[in-house]
């Protein structure tokens, strides 16, 4: 394999698909809303992208057996307006890659007839939030207003978005597609379901469709207090006259 390629599993006709992107990021944020999704939604899984770029290895499985690293596209009917999952294990780690990887997903998408891309990631404060909000970067003005009525907050943050999460909208655009950043608020340094969960809530609003949330806000109640408990043991390291971060070490958007 000297390309990345996309193996077709199931060929559907799909309904004006709006591309949803989670892949691994800061907070683990989009991952966890992705991996609910196809889990809670039962999501048709359409394809499978594999890629040179992807870090040299395989994942040992609890069965014995070994696993590619790969992106999955995955596929979920629904009245409105069907929903494209794009999950997985890792992303491209250059930046050539990234355009090769994020130029087959979209002649995919494009190909099935996909107009609108939401991705979605955390956005790193340093700090511990206990209701996360959620930030939005678009491609197209027009698209701020429905938004900020599900609760998306705009002109709060800036800075680059990399990966992903930047690249599938901002190439998108060069297809008439239009593209739909959400960043969960995350302290950075932890795998948040909190954060998740406030993104798939204004994710749902938006795109109009259900899930059942119970697990993820199950999973969220533990992650708040994995870090109330490494939030004291900081504090008092601190009050020891430990070392403190400082603002350089604080963590930002990254994807």
């Amino acid at each position: 394999m000297d390309s990345t390629t996309i193996v077709v599993h199931k060929k559907l006709k799909l309904n004006k698909p709006a591309l949803v992107e989670g892949l691994p990021g800061i907070g683990l944020v989009g991952k966890l809303v992705v991996d609910h999704m196809v889990r809670e939604m039962k999501a048709v899984h359409l394809a499978t992208l594999y890629s040179p770029h992807f870090p040299h290895q395989v994942i040992m499985q609890p069965d014995g057996t070994v696993k590619m690293l790969t992106n999955e596209l995955y596929v979920v009917k629904a009245k409105k307006q069907d929903i494209m999952i794009l999950a997985g294990d890792v992303q491209a780690v250059t930046s050539e890659a990234q355009y090769e990887v994020t130029e087959k997903v979209l002649d995919y998408f494009a190909s099935l007839g996909g107009t609108s891309i939401y991705t979605l990631g955390g956005y790193g404060t340093g700090k511990v939030s206990e209701k996360p909000k959620v930030f939005g970067a678009v491609t197209d003005k027009s698209l701020i207003p429905p938004l900020k009525k599900a609760g998306v907050i705009f002109g709060a943050v800036q800075g680059g978005i990399v990966g992903a999460a930047g690249m599938l909208p901002g190439l998108g655009t060069l297809r008439g597609m239009k593209g739909v950043c959400l960043m969960g608020e995350t302290h950075g340094q932890y795998v948040d379901a909190r954060s998740a969960a406030s993104v798939i809530e204004v994710l749902m609003k938006v795109l109009g469709f259900k899930v059942n949330t119970a697990k993820l806000k199950e999973s969220a109640k533990q992650t708040a207090e994995f870090m109330r408990k490494t939030e004291k043991e900081v504090a008092k390291q601190r009050a020891g006259g430990g070392p403190k971060p400082s603002a350089e070490e604080k963590p930002s958007y990254i994807r």
